[in-house]
């Protein structure tokens, strides 16, 4: 999308009593450049995290968002994390990543700050070890979000 700027005088005459305004050719004409357009880009935060997955005992059961638990969706429970947020879970040891959803809040285990749903640790390849180092970045973050919700 491109923004021109045009600048144009107008010039009154006065002929015979009656003024009337007609204006100039435009002087120039000139693209806004794309930078100006745009917010400044910042760098995303990237997290180092240790994180599990849940067990098939949470399957159907409410999580802190009110909805039920369902480990084939892509979804995620942290205590530091916003509910509702969206974030990228990288595993750094064979690059896979996947978007979650923030539903829950947990894990309640020391050391652990992230638990994904069975299909996002089966997608990064973490299902089999239980635990892994992760690497998390926020994607979105609702507006509205309680970031001490969990906390409480």
């Amino acid at each position: 999308m491109r923004c021109l700027q045009v600048l144009v005088f107008c010039m009154s005459l006065t002929i015979g009593g009656v003024t009337a305004t007609v204006p100039s050719p435009a002087l120039k004409t000139t693209a806004m450049p794309a930078s100006s357009m745009l917010a400044p880009s910042t760098k995303p935060v990237v997290h180092e995290v240790v994180a599990s997955w849940y067990g098939p005992g949470f399957a159907g059961r409410l999580t802190t968002s009110g909805e039920r638990f369902d480990p084939r969706r892509l979804s995620a429970a942290s205590v530091t994390v916003p509910l509702g947020s969206v974030v990228k879970v990288e595993n750094p040891a064979n690059g896979r990543s996947v978007r979650v959803r923030i539903t829950d809040c947990g894990p309640y285990v020391p050391g652990r700050t992230l638990d994904l749903s069975r299909r996002a640790a089966q997608k990064i390849g973490i299902a089999h070890q239980g635990i892994a180092r992760l690497r998390v970045t926020a994607i979105k973050i609702p507006r509205n979000a309680d970031a001490d919700r969990c906390l409480k």
